[in-house]
């Protein structure tokens, strides 16, 4: 799908067209759902995930805006959905512990060592300093830093979508990086964690 053919779609689902909202919908479904995946590390929970993000985008798309694709602004979406679903549906303190490594033993429940409330609101508040960095890189520098680092698609799914090069698409994305990291330098933010990823190029 094209941009152009896109924001068609956007600009008359604005308007109540069903049709046309399903239509980006089934342009979309695959990757908001392998992104709820890749962070749920569930099936039932991605399907959950993903429907609630094409209701969240629907009632919302007034307020996207059209200068990136909309992959890029339901990825957002995918993301703080998984966020949520995870905090309300996950059990605080016990993980289980299955006996062998096929998962088929007995299970145990151990004390979880996930971070304290305290580190926890701390990783949440440098991922979104995170995000809004990333808002405040152009819409193409945006773009190819979502799909890769956010979305996990390769070089050549990437370049299949935007129809560049891999070649181009590997030195965006490296200004994309420096780019960010100029901006989270800016503004203070502390990048020692999973978040740093993103910067150093990490996948």
């Amino acid at each position: 799908m094209t941009k152009d053919d896109e924001s068609r779609l956007i600009k008359a689902a604005r308007r109540g067209d069903e049709e046309a909202y399903e239509k980006l919908v089934i342009e979309h479904q695959k990757l908001v759902y392998n992104l709820a995946l890749k962070i749920t590390g569930s099936a039932e929970d991605a399907l959950d995930v993903s429907q609630d993000v094409f209701l969240k985008a629907y009632l919302n798309l007034k307020s996207f805006r059209e200068d990136s694709r909309l992959s890029v602004w339901l990825y957002r979406l995918t993301h703080n959905a998984c966020m949520d679903h995870i905090r309300r549906t996950r059990p605080k303190n016990v993980f289980s512990l299955t006996g062998d490594a096929d998962g088929q033993g007995e299970a145990y429940d151990v004390p979880d060592p996930s971070p304290l409330p305290s580190e926890e609101a701390e990783r949440r508040e440098v991922s979104r300093a995170v995000w809004d960095a990333i808002d405040k890189l152009p819409p193409d520098k945006r773009e190819v830093l979502v799909m890769r680092e956010i979305s996990g698609m390769t070089y050549a799914e990437i370049a299949s979508a935007l129809k560049i090069e891999e070649g181009t698409v590997k030195s965006r994305l490296s200004r994309s990086r420096l780019a960010l990291a100029e901006i989270l330098k800016s503004s203070g933010t502390f990048f020692g964690g999973p978040q740093s990823n993103i910067v150093k190029g990490g996948r």
